[in-house]
């Protein structure tokens, strides 16, 4: 076993007397795609929540890198190297993807707010952003629109932006929501291709995508781990076949 890149002990969060999150003991190891599961409502967007500073804690630890990372601010846990993405594609639609990418980038150098600086000084900028773009398929819409690209490509755009940001921990959620089979198997390809040199948490309800990507799987069920382990472990468990796959073989 590996060093764990996160680790979450005894998480929790209630919401008037509701527990979302119960007592979660998450251990993502470095240099894994771990996929985090379960049926709508076991609070998988919550923990991508806790985990981001979204929302604070009820109790328990948030680890990254083996520091407590529990009472920092989201700008804080970003700076580290945990970067999120999320269901609905955040990409600028007036911009073009090559925009789109120079700012993460400009994010990443801390020239965000230079604004007083020759628009030259991004030119340093471009090489990279196109290297980023034709990485996820997209170098030759780099000049585009990107409000007018298809679902599935500005997923792409915004997969792009993320590395950009040189992330250590990428937090996926549902990067394939929505899409058709051909942009299911493009984007799960890119998903593969990030994840060298650096670890994925995912949010996923394909559970083909899961199998082809995922090293270790969570489950969970109200808040709580269900079962952990391998897709061909956990997708034999009568727990989860009942509480996850209806019963059946996915």
């Amino acid at each position: 076993m590996t060093d764990p890149i996160l680790e979450t002990r005894n998480l929790s969060k209630e919401f008037k007397g509701f527990s979302a999150v119960s007592d979660l003991n998450l251990r993502v190891e470095r240099g894994h795609i771990h996929a985090l599961i379960g049926p709508n409502g076991a609070g998988k967007t919550t923990v991508f929540n806790l985990l981001t500073k979204f929302l604070t804690p009820t109790t328990g630890t948030i680890l990254f890198n083996g520091i407590d990372i529990t009472r920092e601010q989201p700008a804080d846990i970003a700076l580290r190297g945990v970067i999120r993405s999320f269901q609905i594609s955040a990409v600028f639609p007036g911009l073009s993807p090559l925009e789109n990418v120079r700012l993460a980038l400009q994010r990443a150098t801390r020239t965000s707010y230079q604004f007083w600086k020759s628009e030259r000084c991004l030119d340093r900028l471009e090489d990279r952003a196109m290297e980023l773009l034709e990485s996820v398929g997209l170098g030759e819409l780099s000049g585009g629109i990107s409000g007018e690209l298809a679902y599935g490509r500005k997923r792409a755009l915004e997969l792009a932006t993320t590395l950009a940001l040189e992330p250590e921990l990428m937090l996926l959620d549902e990067p394939t929501q929505g899409m058709g089979a051909e942009d299911v198997d493009r984007i799960a390809a890119l998903v593969k291709k990030a994840a060298a040199g650096r670890t994925i948490l995912m949010v996923e309800h394909n559970l083909k995508v899961v199998e082809t990507l995922a090293d270790r799987i969570t489950v969970l069920q109200r808040g709580a781990i269900l079962a952990e382990g391998s897709y061909a472990a956990v997708s034999q468990d009568p727990r989860v076949l009942e509480a996850y796959m209806g019963g059946a073989h996915a």
